[in-house]
């Protein structure tokens, strides 16, 4: 089953919150907040996606051909693509009880593996929400990144060993999380976290630790003097905070900040290996990707996962023999038009 047929089966569930659209812009699901949607006006989310498309490819076939390599060297492994599945929680609020999350991490290792990338793994308030993906990341060999919400440090701790206990490849922590104000009415608050706290928590891991959720170049820059392996350029998908900017507008200069000291991921209104190409162009080593991956969890299990994880290598591929980059390290910003980069 590939992505569309997933899409469209997912259209014949009863009580699916997201509405799975053709073209998941975040038009219409705007302000739905528990959902899939952004928060308030939703500009957030569609920002994300409208900016992205802005990017245009340069095209350019005068050069000694060869074959197209779209293989990353990253947490200390070779993955085929640059691909990987973003952190998705709450599931229930956001699409259906039709799948645990045990099951849906299953899904998405299980498919992003064998499409040649791999998944960040989600947190939630229920032990159900963190413990069902480590047994899935368990069963995967530990090929995978479990996400950890920015809880009182104790909670933070005790994660951070479990995921290493679980044979995690990599740790990292979505601190854009802060705003899910949600979670606190629930009774368990998140907090914003001090550089100081990052660095403990990077010490704590042992492993590659993410910071996710930075969107200006001080607070890239913030991480990575706290010792991060790397950060997800992100504003959680538009669900965190009204009118920020987009994801691809502030990568280029969290790249020049940052330079090659620590990998960079970006999210946010990806939908396309075309997409990826671009956000590569921009700074980016490696992207995530959310709610298609979810529809494709929900509608198709693994064999969606992995059909839509091959299909954007297949489309990233495509791009990259037309613009004449034969590897992921010659994608730069030459092989891109793009006029709204932000210096903030």
């Amino acid at each position: 089953m590939n992505y569309h047929e997933a899409r469209l089966k997912t259209r014949s569930f009863e009580n699916f919150s997201c509405r799975s659209c053709e073209i998941c812009n975040g038009i219409a699901c705007r302000g739905e907040v528990p959902g899939v949607g952004g928060k308030g006006t939703g500009s957030g989310f569609t920002r994300n996606f409208a900016k992205i498309k802005e990017v245009m490819l340069q095209m350019d076939t005068l050069y000694e051909g060869g074959a197209v390599d779209t293989t990353l060297e990253i947490f200390g492994r070779v993955f085929k693509t640059p691909i990987f599945a973003a952190p998705v929680g709450g599931l229930t609020s956001a699409y259906n009880d039709s799948l645990s999350d045990y099951e849906y991490s299953r899904a998405i290792l299980e498919g992003t593996l064998k499409g040649g990338g791999t998944g960040f793994l989600a947190d939630g308030i229920a032990p159900e929400q963190f413990e069902g993906p480590l047994r899935a990341l368990a069963e995967k060999g530990g090929m995978g990144i479990p996400t950890i919400k920015p809880w009182e440090e104790e909670e933070v701790f005790e994660k951070i060993t479990r995921a290493r206990e679980a044979g995690a490849i990599g740790i990292a922590m979505d601190v854009d999380a802060a705003g899910l104000t949600l979670l606190a009415s629930l009774g368990k608050p998140v907090h914003p976290k001090s550089p100081s706290e990052i660095a403990r928590f990077v010490e704590k891991a042992g492993i590659p630790f993410v910071v996710k959720g930075i969107m200006t170049p001080g607070a890239a820059l913030k991480a990575l003097e706290a010792g991060a392996y790397g950060i997800v350029v992100s504003n959680h998908g538009g669900r965190v905070l009204d009118h920020t900017p987009a994801t691809i507008e502030v990568l280029p200069a969290i790249k020049a900040a940052v330079g090659d000291r620590m990998k960079i991921f970006i999210d946010g209104g990806i939908r396309t290996g075309y997409d990826v190409f671009k956000c590569l162009a921009l700074g980016a080593d490696g992207v995530l990707i959310g709610r298609p991956y979810a529809i494709a969890a929900f509608g198709g299990g693994a064999e969606a996962v992995a059909s839509y994880t091959q299909q954007l290598t297949g489309e990233l591929a495509d791009a990259m023999r037309m613009t004449g980059a034969l590897s992921l390290k010659d994608i730069d910003a030459g092989k891109v038009i793009c006029d709204h980069r932000l210096d903030i």
